[in-house]
């Protein structure tokens, strides 16, 4: 899609969270009305016939678009979050991220095997936090599964889609 607009509110961040990583902060797009409501509207109409029941934000920037899609097409919000911020029992994935290792967890209780879910979160690089996310959820065994990212970096070496099955239903908004 790469909407210019989109595009140019995107801010890039040299050396962040350490030297080397040039880090594409949407921050810049939440705090514009205009790029909300173009994200927002786009996902909907990529995922409004979808049957979609549970969107899952992933920690912490998917959370915000997660929670606005989820309102707009009438789902649940799901949140993926680090380990000890969710109150319940959880299940949890260790992955691999570009500068080391994370963990996420989601509620025992968060997903049914009626549900059809979409993933959602900010950006696509190496795909170890989306791919613990879709493991996480595959194991609540629902219905179908959608990934979703607003940024997928298709920079040289990173190939974020690969670490996916053959056939995963993945969209984005920007390609960079």
């Amino acid at each position: 899609m790469n909407n210019e607009t989109l595009l140019k509110n995107l801010r890039n961040v040299p050396d962040f969270p350490i030297k080397g990583i040039q880090f594409k902060d949407v921050s810049t797009l939440f705090k514009s009305a205009e790029c909300m409501k173009i994200m927002v509207d786009e996902l909907y109409e990529m995922y409004k016939d979808k049957g979609i029941t549970k969107v899952v934000g992933i920690e912490s920037r998917g959370f915000v678009v997660g929670a606005a899609l989820a309102y707009r097409l009438g789902a649940g919000l799901v949140m993926c979050r680090k380990p000890g911020k969710l109150p319940a029992e959880t299940k949890q994935k260790t992955y691999m991220k570009e500068y080391g290792t994370d963990t996420i967890e989601i509620h025992t209780d968060a997903i049914t095997e009626d549900d059809v879910v979409l993933l959602h979160d900010d950006l696509l690089a190496t795909g170890g936090s989306m791919q613990a996310a879709y493991e996480l959820v595959k194991d609540f065994n629902p219905k179908k599964t959608f990934i979703n990212f607003i940024i997928e970096l298709t920079i040289e070496g990173l190939n974020g889609r690969a670490v996916f099955p053959e056939g995963t239903d993945i969209t984005t908004l920007i390609r960079i």
